[in-house]
């Protein structure tokens, strides 16, 4: 079994230490070309993400709003694979930072559950988020995970019962995502109020890291989330920013920003 160089577990656990939260950037491989988001990725890093979320666009992306699902119908007209994947999370573990991949479970199915989770480990990929796969429906990446000593990370949410929530936590390895609001992702003015209630909620079954996700888009909505979760993710905001109007050189400048920003927002929340 092949092991991780450093998982999210221990960068969350280092954040805490430092008395902030982690900031989880998500970016889609492909977008606006494959070297343009590898490029964006390192931008990521530089500006202060501790964990990159490294998406792999899907061309049925039923959970994804639509900034993010048009930013996937680009990176597959201009040819983004599943094998650019492994590239970008190379470039991210060689930059400094976590990378785990996003993606839908169909196209893990695709290549093969084994072959998937061995060359991410390779590349140096930390493991997988999950959104549409539960873990009553997961034995096999189960199994394939502890063989290459991946994290597993799946989504609870506001509607989550009791049960629901220690089922899912008892199968995460590295932390837990939880879905701050109902619905597709994408930007919100104001970060839902179900989502303090639903971190107490998990914190009441699991020891594991909480990050929050789906809306974030200011400072001062990573600083809000900041005071009492894990980790901070921004995917919409990012992916908004790097398609602005101009040249790349212009839109990554623009994510930089961003970033900082954000970054900065994540370490003012300290708890």
């Amino acid at each position: 079994m092949s092991t991780t160089v450093s998982g999210v577990g221990e960068v969350l656990s280092r954040c805490r230490t430092e008395g902030r939260a982690a900031l989880v950037g998500y970016l889609p491989v492909g977008f606006p070309t494959v070297e343009g988001s590898i490029e964006a990725m390192r931008v990521l890093v530089e500006a202060g993400c501790d964990v990159v979320e490294v998406g792999i666009p899907y061309s049925d992306p039923l959970m994804d709003g639509p900034v993010i699902q048009e930013a996937a119908a680009t990176a597959l007209e201009r040819g983004a694979h599943v094998d650019d994947v492994f590239t970008a999370v190379a470039a991210v573990r060689e930059a400094g930072a976590v990378p785990l991949v996003m993606t839908y479970w169909n196209l893990v199915l695709h290549r093969g559950v084994e072959r998937f989770a061995a060359d991410l480990a390779a590349a140096g990929g930390a493991g997988l988020i999950t959104p549409d796969l539960i873990p009553d429906e997961a034995e096999d990446w189960v199994a394939a995970s502890d063989r290459h000593g991946l994290d597993r990370v799946f989504l609870v949410a506001p509607s989550s019962t009791p049960e629901r929530l220690a089922r899912v936590t008892a199968a995460c390895r590295g932390f837990v995502y939880a879905a701050s609001t109902m619905g597709v992702t994408g930007t919100r003015s104001s970060v839902d109020t179900d989502a303090r209630g639903l971190v107490e909620r998990v914190r009441a079954v699991t020891d594991l890291p909480v990050c929050i996700g789906l809306g974030v888009s200011t400072r001062e909505q990573a600083a809000e989330i900041a005071g009492y979760a894990d980790g901070v993710i921004v995917g919409s905001a990012m992916v908004r920013a790097l398609g602005g109007d101009g040249e790349l050189s212009d839109r990554l400048e623009a994510l930089r920003t961003l970033t900082t920003d954000l970054a900065a927002g994540a370490r003012e929340g300290a708890r």
